[in-house]
C-alpha cells in the first residue's frame, strides 16, 4: 500500500501546481470543444476519491457534501468558481490525504460494496478503489494537460 499511497500523493502535488501557474479565471475557462475546465478537474478527483474510498465502504469522508455534489460523476462546471471555492479545493488535495491514510491504517474500511466504474474496471475491494483512483486521477490530469495548451 505504501507505493500506492507515495504515487497518490504525487498525483496530489502535480494538481497544487495548477493553482501557482494559472489565474483564478484561466482554472475557470472552457476552451472550445471542452466539457469542462482545470478547476472542475481537480474538484472531480477529489469528489471521485471520496466516492471510490469512503462512500464505496460506507464510511463518512473528510470532504462537504457539497464539494461532492457539485464535482462527481455526471455533472459539469455551470458557474465560475470563486476564489473562495478554489481555496477550498486546493486545501483539500493535500487534506484529503493523511485522514485517509489513517483510516486505512486503523482498518476502518472494513467492507466495500464492489461496483464496475464507467470505464469496465471491477473495483471490488478497498485495495482495488486505492488503485483505480490512482488510474483516474492520472486520466484527469491527462485531460488538464490537453485544456492547459488552449489557455
Amino acid at each position: 500500500m505504501e507505493s500506492l499511497f507515495n504515487a497518490w500523493k504525487t498525483s496530489r502535488m502535480a494538481y497544487l501546481k495548477f493553482f501557482e501557474h494559472y489565474s483564478l479565471e484561466e482554472l475557470n475557462l472552457i476552451p472550445a470543444g471542452f466539457g469542462n475546465n482545470l478547476i472542475w478537474n481537480i474538484g472531480h478527483i477529489i469528489a471521485t476519491q471520496h466516492k471510490l474510498i469512503y462512500i464505496g465502504s460506507d464510511v463518512k469522508g473528510h470532504i462537504p457534501e457539497e464539494v461532492f455534489l457539485k464535482y462527481q460523476s455526471g455533472t459539469k462546471p455551470t458557474v465560475p468558481v470563486s476564489q473562495q471555492e478554489a481555496d477550498l479545493l486546493k486545501s483539500l488535495l493535500v487534506e484529503q490525504i493523511e485522514p485517509t491514510i489513517l483510516d486505512f491504517n486503523n482498518n476502518i474500511f472494513l467492507h466495500y460494496n464492489s461496483r464496475t466504474t464507467g470505464t469496465g474496471f471491477h473495483v471490488a475491494s478497498i485495495y482495488d478503489a486505492f488503485e483505480w483512483n490512482n488510474f483516474h486521477e492520472g486520466l484527469h490530469m491527462g485531460y488538464m494537460m490537453s485544456i492547459r495548451k488552449f489557455i
